[in-house]
Protein backbone atom coordinates (compact mmCIF):
# COMPACT_ATOMS: atom_id res chain seq x y z
CA UNK A 1 0.00 0.00 0.00
CA UNK A 2 1.32 3.67 -1.06
CA UNK A 3 1.61 5.88 1.61
CA UNK A 4 0.31 9.33 0.61
CA UNK A 5 1.78 11.39 3.56
CA UNK A 6 5.86 10.94 1.63
CA UNK A 7 4.85 12.35 -1.52
CA UNK A 8 6.54 15.55 -2.52
CA UNK A 9 4.77 18.94 -2.00
CA UNK A 10 3.72 20.27 -4.77
CA UNK A 11 3.11 24.38 -5.25
CA UNK A 12 -0.54 24.97 -5.49
CA UNK A 13 -0.24 28.44 -5.67
CA UNK A 14 -0.50 31.66 -3.72
CA UNK A 15 -1.71 30.81 0.12
CA UNK A 16 -5.04 31.92 1.11
CA UNK A 17 -3.44 34.65 3.39
CA UNK A 18 -1.50 35.88 0.50
CA UNK A 19 -4.64 35.99 -1.67
CA UNK A 20 -6.32 37.93 1.25
CA UNK A 21 -3.52 40.00 1.35
CA UNK A 22 -3.62 41.02 -2.56
CA UNK A 23 -7.17 41.38 -2.46
CA UNK A 24 -6.89 44.08 0.76
CA UNK A 25 -4.04 45.87 -1.24
CA UNK A 26 -6.16 46.24 -4.36
CA UNK A 27 -8.91 47.89 -1.95
CA UNK A 28 -6.79 50.14 -0.54
CA UNK A 29 -6.04 51.54 -3.94
CA UNK A 30 -9.40 51.78 -4.45
CA UNK A 31 -10.09 53.54 -1.56
CA UNK A 32 -7.38 55.98 -2.25
CA UNK A 33 -8.95 56.61 -5.92
CA UNK A 34 -11.76 57.13 -4.70
CA UNK A 35 -10.48 60.31 -2.43
CA UNK A 36 -9.10 61.85 -5.61
CA UNK A 37 -10.98 64.72 -6.36
CA UNK A 38 -13.33 64.10 -9.80
CA UNK A 39 -11.14 66.19 -12.20
CA UNK A 40 -7.37 63.69 -10.99
CA UNK A 41 -9.54 60.78 -12.02
CA UNK A 42 -10.35 61.55 -15.18
CA UNK A 43 -6.78 62.28 -15.91
CA UNK A 44 -6.01 58.70 -14.93
CA UNK A 45 -6.12 56.15 -17.63
CA UNK A 46 -8.69 53.17 -16.09
CA UNK A 47 -11.22 51.10 -17.83
CA UNK A 48 -14.89 52.73 -17.84
CA UNK A 49 -16.18 50.32 -15.20
CA UNK A 50 -14.01 51.20 -12.99
CA UNK A 51 -14.40 54.73 -13.04
CA UNK A 52 -18.23 54.87 -12.70
CA UNK A 53 -17.80 52.38 -9.96
CA UNK A 54 -15.25 54.90 -8.23
CA UNK A 55 -17.57 57.84 -9.08
CA UNK A 56 -20.67 56.27 -7.63
CA UNK A 57 -18.42 55.25 -4.60
CA UNK A 58 -17.89 59.10 -4.10
CA UNK A 59 -21.68 59.76 -4.28
CA UNK A 60 -22.33 56.99 -1.16
CA UNK A 61 -23.03 58.70 2.01
CA UNK A 62 -24.36 55.63 4.09
CA UNK A 63 -21.36 53.54 5.78
CA UNK A 64 -22.59 49.80 4.73
CA UNK A 65 -22.87 51.36 1.26
CA UNK A 66 -19.70 52.70 0.88
CA UNK A 67 -18.49 49.70 2.33
CA UNK A 68 -19.89 47.35 -0.04
CA UNK A 69 -19.13 49.39 -2.64
CA UNK A 70 -15.33 49.54 -2.05
CA UNK A 71 -15.58 45.72 -2.17
CA UNK A 72 -16.62 45.78 -5.62
CA UNK A 73 -14.32 48.29 -6.52
CA UNK A 74 -11.59 45.51 -5.11
CA UNK A 75 -13.61 42.91 -6.77
CA UNK A 76 -13.16 44.75 -10.76
CA UNK A 77 -9.74 45.61 -9.93
CA UNK A 78 -8.57 41.46 -9.76
CA UNK A 79 -9.82 41.76 -13.34
CA UNK A 80 -7.34 44.82 -14.91
CA UNK A 81 -3.66 45.15 -14.20
CA UNK A 82 -3.31 47.64 -11.08
CA UNK A 83 0.12 48.46 -12.03
CA UNK A 84 -0.66 51.62 -13.90
CA UNK A 85 -3.54 52.77 -11.39
CA UNK A 86 -0.66 52.32 -8.55
CA UNK A 87 2.35 53.98 -10.96
CA UNK A 88 -0.61 56.66 -11.42
CA UNK A 89 -1.11 57.12 -7.94
CA UNK A 90 2.56 57.65 -6.71
CA UNK A 91 2.72 60.13 -9.06
CA UNK A 92 0.30 62.05 -7.61
CA UNK A 93 1.24 61.76 -3.71
CA UNK A 94 4.99 62.39 -5.22
CA UNK A 95 6.17 58.73 -4.56
CA UNK A 96 7.76 58.18 -8.17
CA UNK A 97 11.40 58.78 -9.14
CA UNK A 98 10.15 60.54 -12.18
CA UNK A 99 7.92 62.96 -10.05
CA UNK A 100 10.86 63.95 -7.83
CA UNK A 101 13.19 64.40 -10.44
CA UNK A 102 10.90 66.95 -11.74
CA UNK A 103 10.51 68.72 -8.46
CA UNK A 104 14.09 68.89 -8.24
CA UNK A 105 14.63 70.41 -11.35
CA UNK A 106 11.82 72.90 -11.00
CA UNK A 107 13.43 73.60 -7.73
CA UNK A 108 16.88 74.53 -9.65
CA UNK A 109 14.83 75.97 -11.64
CA UNK A 110 13.70 78.71 -9.02
CA UNK A 111 16.85 78.96 -7.07
CA UNK A 112 18.84 80.09 -10.32
CA UNK A 113 15.99 82.30 -11.05
CA UNK A 114 16.48 84.51 -7.67
CA UNK A 115 19.96 84.45 -8.31
CA UNK A 116 20.17 85.52 -11.69
CA UNK A 117 17.39 87.73 -13.75
CA UNK A 118 19.02 86.52 -16.87
CA UNK A 119 16.97 83.12 -16.55
CA UNK A 120 14.16 84.36 -17.22
CA UNK A 121 15.31 84.71 -21.37
CA UNK A 122 15.25 80.68 -20.65
CA UNK A 123 12.00 81.03 -19.26
CA UNK A 124 10.62 82.66 -22.28
CA UNK A 125 12.48 80.37 -24.92
CA UNK A 126 10.98 77.29 -22.83
CA UNK A 127 7.67 78.84 -22.04
CA UNK A 128 6.48 80.85 -24.40
CA UNK A 129 3.18 81.00 -23.03
CA UNK A 130 4.10 81.91 -19.67
CA UNK A 131 3.31 85.43 -17.85
CA UNK A 132 6.62 86.65 -17.55
CA UNK A 133 5.27 89.88 -16.22
CA UNK A 134 3.54 87.83 -13.05
CA UNK A 135 6.99 85.66 -12.72
CA UNK A 136 9.32 88.74 -12.23
CA UNK A 137 6.68 89.95 -9.76
CA UNK A 138 6.96 87.50 -7.79
CA UNK A 139 10.58 87.07 -8.21
CA UNK A 140 10.50 90.67 -6.83
CA UNK A 141 8.26 90.02 -3.95
CA UNK A 142 10.31 87.15 -3.19
CA UNK A 143 13.92 89.04 -2.92
CA UNK A 144 11.95 91.25 -1.06
CA UNK A 145 10.38 88.84 1.37
CA UNK A 146 13.65 87.35 2.24
CA UNK A 147 15.46 90.43 2.52
CA UNK A 148 12.80 91.44 5.20
CA UNK A 149 12.44 87.88 6.81
CA UNK A 150 9.60 87.55 6.29
CA UNK A 151 7.39 83.61 5.43
CA UNK A 152 8.53 83.34 1.63
CA UNK A 153 4.88 83.46 0.49
CA UNK A 154 5.99 84.47 -2.94
CA UNK A 155 8.80 82.30 -3.48
CA UNK A 156 6.27 79.58 -3.08
CA UNK A 157 3.98 80.57 -5.21
CA UNK A 158 7.26 81.18 -7.79
CA UNK A 159 7.49 77.59 -7.30
CA UNK A 160 3.91 76.86 -7.73
CA UNK A 161 3.58 78.99 -11.12
CA UNK A 162 7.00 77.19 -12.80
CA UNK A 163 5.30 73.60 -11.82
CA UNK A 164 2.12 74.81 -13.46
CA UNK A 165 4.44 75.90 -16.31
CA UNK A 166 5.63 72.79 -16.74
CA UNK A 167 2.21 70.96 -16.77
CA UNK A 168 0.40 73.41 -18.94
CA UNK A 169 0.33 72.56 -23.14
CA UNK A 170 1.83 75.36 -24.94
CA UNK A 171 -0.17 77.37 -26.56
CA UNK A 172 0.20 79.35 -29.95
CA UNK A 173 1.18 78.05 -33.80
CA UNK A 174 3.25 75.43 -32.72
CA UNK A 175 0.39 73.94 -30.59
CA UNK A 176 -2.51 75.11 -34.04
CA UNK A 177 -0.53 73.24 -36.43
CA UNK A 178 -1.28 69.93 -34.93
CA UNK A 179 -3.93 67.95 -37.19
Amino acid sequence: MEDIYNEPDEYSGPSKSQLKREMTALQDLGAELVALSKDRLAKIDMPERLREALLDAQRFTKHEAKRRQMQYIGKIMRDIDAAPLQAAMNEIKGKSEAANIRQHQLERLRTRLMEDEAVFSELARDYPHADMQHLRQLRRNALKEAQQGKPPRAYRELFRELRELEGRPETGDAADESP
